[in-house]
């Protein structure tokens, strides 16, 4: 990789986002019965109200996430780095980003639904300062879900 990354905002409905997003609902669709799984489709991220962003390596998309503003936080979506790319900090310059673009937007509290089955990006997230919290939004009531805030600060 050296330093050919670069993260940048994209539609989320192009082919690159789109193959990210499947091979991340294939991946999820290993881990998590239907019911445990909350999906959001590319097109409810093209809109206004969210950020996509795409890392690349060269020309090549490696990973992606989002961001999704609502009254008073900013929610994490489709975070995902393809296997070959993970152990080179992708998923941290992406979660980097997307905390920036909420606080740019005015949003300085990030949350997030995640899985205990993805030990690794809840590591990220506890090594990020993100600590678990209450359900928030429409996601219903089950086991299969843990639920993770982060207050942003503007850098100094």
């Amino acid at each position: 990789m050296g330093d050919g990354l670069r993260i940048t905002r994209a539609d989320p409905r192009c082919d690159e986002a789109r193959a990210l997003v499947a091979e991340l609902d294939a991946y999820l669709g290993t881990l998590y019965s239907p019911e445990d799984n909350h999906l959001v489709p590319v097109e409810e991220l093209a809109g206004p109200g969210a950020v996509f962003l795409l890392a690349l390596d060269g020309d090549r998309a490696v990973g992606c996430g989002a961001i999704r503003l609502y009254d008073g936080y900013a929610e994490l979506k489709r975070m995902y780095v393809r296997p070959e790319m993970r152990g080179r900090h992708v998923a941290l310059r992406l979660l980097q980003r997307l905390e920036e673009e909420a606080l740019a937007l005015g949003q300085p509290l990030v949350r997030l639904e995640t899985g205990p089955q993805q030990k690794e990006a809840v590591a990220l997230y506890e090594r990020q300062g993100f600590t678990r919290c209450e359900r928030f939004g429409d996601y219903p009531s089950c086991g299969g879900s843990l639920f993770m805030g982060k207050r942003l600060h503007a850098p100094a």
